[in-house]
């Protein structure tokens, strides 16, 4: 549990909700509901064992930060909680509400049981992974899987490792339980470039030899089923720059060519690259002038992490061959 100020809002709040989910209660010494629902919360906090953190603000003390807040959320009465997550106020709720509904406010914003023990088996795969320790590594990422079905980067590392090991029909049954995530109208962009990357190791496994395709291609370099095919095979094998290329020599010739084929398949690539953007700090605020005194500023100022410079270079090859 953490007592908030105006002077540590940013650092302990708004940064510290970057790395997890934190409550903040805002409550004060003369309400009484206030005195009955802290024990509950300081109670809760415990049993979701670091699934969450407690926050507590004195709101006769800290009139700005609560003033902020109740005008942000329309509240006018104590106690009163809001939730914040990455760094932002994301819901809230007012009143000594029973500890059954809390637990269900909770839930909808904490991370499940077991994810936080995943999130960790993962980042311990990829280190392993990056050492070459590959079958310990896909023994770490399954068992994040079985404790929490929802991380998809954990489901990600483990298609990547078991399509380097050759093992399509392992990389297919991780895939199929978010197969349905690629189609529709809601499709998810990243979960469907790992359905293209299996189509296209797939594919591999039937076409023809890089050799093959090149000698085609020096005949006719406008053959682009033929140059597609040898994308897909650089695809398959992880050679992502070389299978760019390749995409790109069609969509500089052909930019509406078998229904975007190479451009979607372009930015697939480009997907199954990247990493999610890692979460950042947020900045301690300064006041006006930069005079260094606190204030409040509930949207937080993150620092922006530099983007793979590869990855950043394909992108722009690519927005120069559409425009």
């Amino acid at each position: 549990m953490i007592d908030i100020t105006l002077e540590n809002f940013e650092t302990d709040l708004l940064a510290g909700s970057q790395q997890g989910p934190i409550l903040l209660d805002i409550w004060a010494p003369w309400c009484g509901p206030c005195k009955s629902l802290g024990p509950v919360l300081e109670q809760l906090e415990v049993a979701y064992a670091g699934r969450f953190t407690l926050a507590k603000l004195n709101a006769d003390e800290q009139q700005e930060i609560a003033g902020q807040l109740s005008q942000m959320f329309g509240v006018r009465s104590i106690p009163f909680c809001v939730m914040f997550v990455g760094g932002q106020p994301v819901d809230g709720f007012v009143g000594a509400l029973p500890e059954s509904q809390i637990r269900e406010f909770l839930d909808k914003h904490v991370p499940a049981e077991g994810a936080i023990e995943a999130e960790q088996d993962t980042e311990q795969a990829e280190q392993l992974a990056a050492h070459g320790q590959t079958e310990s590594a896909v023994a770490l990422l399954e068992a994040a899987l079985a404790k929490d079905p929802s991380n998809d980067e954990a489901r990600y590392d483990l298609i990547k490792l078991l399509l380097a090991e050759g093992a399509l029909e392992g990389a297919q049954a991780i895939y199929e339980p978010i197969a349905a995530r690629a189609t529709g109208l809601l499709a998810e962009q990243r979960v469907a470039a790992f359905g293209r990357y299996i189509d296209a190791f797939a594919a591999a496994r039937q076409g023809r030899s890089p050799q093959a395709l090149a000698d085609v291609l020096a005949a006719n370099k406008r053959d682009f089923e033929a140059r597609f095919e040898l994308a897909q095979l650089f695809f398959a094998a992880g050679r992502f720059t070389q299978a760019m290329d390749e995409l790109l020599e069609i969509i500089m010739r052909d930019k509406t060519w078998a229904d975007e084929r190479a451009r979607k398949t372009y930015v697939a690539i480009l997907d199954v690259m990247s990493k999610p953007a890692p979460k950042a700090p947020a900045k301690a605020a300064a006041g006006p002038g930069g005079d260094g005194k606190a204030k409040l500023e509930i949207a937080g100022k993150h620092e922006v992490t530099s983007a793979d410079p590869v990855i950043d270079q394909y992108r722009r090859k690519l927005s120069m061959a559409l425009f």
